[in-house]
């Protein structure tokens, strides 16, 4: 445990949910874990007890929040909790915190057996059904000419994201095509308890956590995690974002919870010192800015600060979340009017100190 983890809180230990299984970790709320063919190799999910009204009365039964990927193995754990953990009840709704294929990935599978509706904000879902479609500026092919404008321009270097090309099609095949909207700051009532919609920017268009003042719990998706710091990347199709400013700004909605507030997140182990690790990532951040200010004392592509950032061997799926995080630190600098942007005779950016 690093010493960063040490100033959290884990109330269940070293309790971890295997794959088909589930542990309760509040009144009403069982956590689920699914494995991920990365160097992140797993996802949260959160079961919740939940009941509706129809026209034949109250019927008892299931939200999911998220997914998982498509594969046959996340397939056959969900089977595996269907027979053994859903105490004969059917899956109500299926509730997506944001778009990317951990955590869409089997949603319009979930729906579509459970003829149960999707609840995810509009940014979300509309992204979701763009890359699962394949359209032009959000499929595989826009990240080549996007990396090549900032220094990713050897063959080598192609090379290794060749295989990134059909990664959000061949996890997300499908996405439904209707969905129940969620805003910020809506109210949604899952079986005996109130949820407060929280949305947040930087690491996807408009990405849900859910807030349960009752119960002081938190299901914060990718934007509060207890070790990593979620990617916040630019991409070919919003090249001049600054998604930096949109998370750092983002984490400020969670100001007023709690201090012992329960926080469920996508990766990791539920804690507590929510404040304590938002502080984190504001240092984490703003030492990641001034290493790349110091370094940019000389004209650097994106690509160029990626070892600077990333000291560790990166392999073609880790690659792409860099420099796209490296890309976003130096548009954040660039905004801050801290860098100035050149395009090179060759049509690469560099960014150089002011």
């Amino acid at each position: 445990m690093n010493h960063l983890e040490q100033e959290l809180h884990y109330p269940l230990a070293d309790q971890v949910p295997n794959p088909g299984q589930c542990i309760a970790v509040a009144p009403g709320i069982f956590w689920i874990r699914m494995g991920l063919p990365f160097a992140l190799n797993h996802i949260n999910l959160w079961l919740l007890e939940d009941e509706i009204k129809t026209e034949q009365g109250v019927q008892a039964g299931w939200t999911v929040v998220d997914c998982g990927i498509n594969s046959d193995t996340t397939r056959d754990a969900w089977e595996v909790l269907f027979g053994s953990h859903l105490r004969g009840l059917p899956i109500l709704r299926v509730l997506v915190t944001h778009c990317h294929p951990d955590h869409v990935g089997l949603a319009d599978w979930l729906c579509s057996r459970w003829k149960a509706p999707l609840l995810m904000s509009t940014g979300e879902y509309a992204f979701a059904r763009m890359m699962s479609a394949g359209l032009p500026g959000v499929d595989g092919s826009a990240m080549f000419p996007h990396f090549r404008k900032h220094g990713l321009v050897t063959a080598e270097m192609q090379e290794k994201i060749q295989e990134r090309k059909t990664y959000y099609t061949r996890l997300v095949p499908t996405v439904p095509t209707s969905y129940q909207r969620l805003q910020d700051q809506q109210e949604i009532h899952i079986g005996k308890h109130t949820w407060r919609v929280i949305t947040g920017f930087g690491h996807s268009p408009e990405h849900v956590s859910l807030y349960c003042a009752e119960m002081a719990c938190l299901i914060s998706g990718d934007m509060l995690l207890p070790r990593i710091s979620t990617n916040v990347s630019v991409f070919a199709v919003e090249p001049e974002a600054n998604p930096v400013s949109l998370y750092l700004n983002s984490l400020t909605k969670y100001a007023d919870l709690p201090e012992q507030c329960l926080v469920l997140p996508s990766h990791g182990k539920p804690f507590q010192g929510m404040h304590k690790r938002i502080a984190q990532l504001h240092q984490h951040h703003a030492d990641r800015l001034d290493e790349v200010l110091r370094a940019c004392t000389v004209p650097l592509s994106a690509n160029e600060i990626v070892p600077i950032m990333f000291k560790r061997e990166l392999d073609a799926h880790q690659l792409t979340f860099a420099l796209g995080e490296a890309l976003a630190h130096c548009h954040y600098l660039w905004f801050e009017g801290k860098l100035k942007r050149e395009l090179g005779a060759d049509d690469v950016y560099r960014f150089v100190a002011c």
